[in-house]
């Protein structure tokens, strides 16, 4: 079933460029692939989103196995992140238009909610590879932050025509960089006596929050300690 789910997006792929990813993209798909439409609805039961899915999750699988291959301990945390971001959208790069059209169809209202998904999906995929062990509050916020800045830098790499794509590198570079500032500014704030007692309250509240899989029987994504 695997191997036919991939031949299926492989065969999506040169029909995305002039369809997007369609009724029309999947039907042309399938008869490519000489497959019987109820097999190929059953392997992608809303058709051409689930391909769409499936073309970035397999984007993230990319950039997973590369982070972990590559020797990164050398490097700043930060850098690793963005070498992280980088490895992602090189993956991607391999069909850029199918991205931007991926783009338009999860800014749709309907699919929003799918896009965001995705989104928050490759930035955990980041931080999880590069061994993050955050419990609480912090599990979130993470994600939060770097799908902010993965969501932002795709965009401006749409856009971009640069040699090598430097400029989104230097925009990836930015958008960490006003990241590292708001930690910084957070810390120094916690240092703070006055300051920190004023943040006594959200705090405590925030260390009520707790990451999944952190030994509550939740099938949430994240929830609070009650005890």
């Amino acid at each position: 079933m695997e191997d036919l789910k991939t031949k299926i997006l492989d065969a999506s792929l040169s029909h995305v460029a002039f369809d997007g990813w369609s009724k029309e993209t999947f039907d042309a798909a399938i008869e490519d692939c000489n497959i019987d439409p109820a097999l190929a609805k059953s392997i992608y039961p809303r058709g051409a989103l689930d391909l769409a899915i499936a073309f970035h999750k397999r984007g993230d699988a990319q950039m997973v196995a590369r982070l972990k291959s590559e020797n990164l301990m050398s490097m700043r945390f930060r850098d690793r992140i963005a070498a992280g971001v980088r490895y992602r959208l090189e993956a991607a790069a391999v069909d850029k238009e199918a991205v931007r059209r991926g783009s338009a169809l999860f800014a749709l209202p309907t699919n929003a909610a799918e896009g965001a998904k995705l989104i928050w999906g490759t930035a955990d995929a980041i931080w999880t590879a590069l061994g993050d062990q955050s419990k609480d509050h912090n599990w979130y916020t993470k994600r939060a932050t770097l799908s902010a800045v993965y969501g932002a830098t795709v965009l401006f790499w749409l856009g971009d025509d640069s040699e090598d794509h430097a400029a989104t590198c230097e925009f990836l570079d930015r958008r960490i960089d006003n990241v590292m500032q708001f930690e910084k500014v957070k810390a120094q704030v916690n240092a703070n006596p006055v300051a920190s007692k004023l943040m006594a309250g959200p705090n405590w509240l925030l260390s009520q929050l707790k990451a999944p899989g952190s030994g509550f029987d939740s099938d949430l994504p994240g929830h609070t300690n009650s005890k």
